[in-house]
């Protein structure tokens, strides 16, 4: 019998999340900060629930990590607009040099992961885990 897909994406997630400690340890950025920073990039101006569900931790534990992401210099939250008690989280341009340092740093995790790979399948595996993704989003509208 073949193995579980949901088991072999579980053993792939945490092969790359060691090496990605690894690799963001030389910044002293860990790899919840820098999914953090990542999602930013993509979409800025989310509040703290939204980048706990696209950073997949716990509420609890993205307020620790916006509080110190906002003590570095690295992001900065303005109240939103029509609900002052909402706060609405950017990247500073110390957060995007940070990014960027870690981009590099971590650039070599995905190399080796993709390795094996030829380009077609890189595109077809992109394709596939985003449709395998979008499939488990919940009630995430925003």
């Amino acid at each position: 019998m073949s193995a579980r897909i949901s088991y072999l994406i579980k053993w792939v997630e945490r092969g790359v999340r060691a090496r990605l400690d690894t690799a963001l340890q030389q910044l002293s950025v860990t790899t919840p900060e820098y999914t953090t920073l990542s999602v930013l990039r993509h979409r800025s101006g989310l509040s703290s629930a939204q980048l706990a569900r696209r950073a997949f931790v716990s509420a609890q534990a993205m307020n620790q990590l916006v509080v110190s992401l906002e003590r570095y210099g690295w992001i900065e939250r303005t109240p939103d607009p029509d609900h002052a008690r909402i706060l609405r989280a950017n990247l500073t341009r110390k957060g995007r040099e940070i990014l960027t340092a870690c981009d590099k740093a971590t650039a070599h995790v995905e190399r080796t992961l993709l390795s094996e790979l030829s380009t077609s399948e890189v595109d077809a595996l992109r394709t596939t885990l985003e449709t395998c993704a979008n499939s488990l989003v919940e009630g995430d509208v925003d």
